[in-house]
């Protein structure tokens, strides 16, 4: 089986200091090493129409089911949950195992060492 992802799509209270939160995430993912990867977004493109008031959205990438598991039960993962779940307006949780079918390309080669001719 492939990685583990946990995606999130809140929308946010209007009184709340977004960046903080987000802020807060960071430091959480930082803290506990079973999350292999985090990123979020903030939608800017989409037809409101089409979000259905959400905002942002935010993704995490684990080496496997269990890695995401352990992150669940974290005490501090149960702390910023009271946190969080105080400043959403909507949210949608999807967790599941990824399919890739496109891989990212790989990086590009490291820039050849000058040679100098000698005299």
């Amino acid at each position: 089986m492939g990685e583990f992802k946990h995606l999130v799509i809140v929308k946010f209270k209007a009184d709340v200091v977004v960046e903080e939160i987000l802020t807060g995430l960071e430091k959480l993912v930082a803290e506990i090493d079973a999350v292999k990867s985090y990123e979020w977004g903030q939608d800017l493109e989409s037809q409101e129409m089409l979000t259905q008031g959400f905002t942002h959205a935010i993704l995490m990438t684990f080496d496997k089911k269990e890695d995401y598991t352990l992150f669940l039960s974290h005490p501090k993962h149960a702390e910023f949950s009271g946190t969080f779940s105080t400043v959403i307006e909507k949210i949608v949780l999807l967790d599941f195992p990824a399919t890739l079918v496109k891989p990212p390309p790989p990086p590009p080669p490291p820039p050849a060492a000058e040679v100098k001719a000698e005299v």
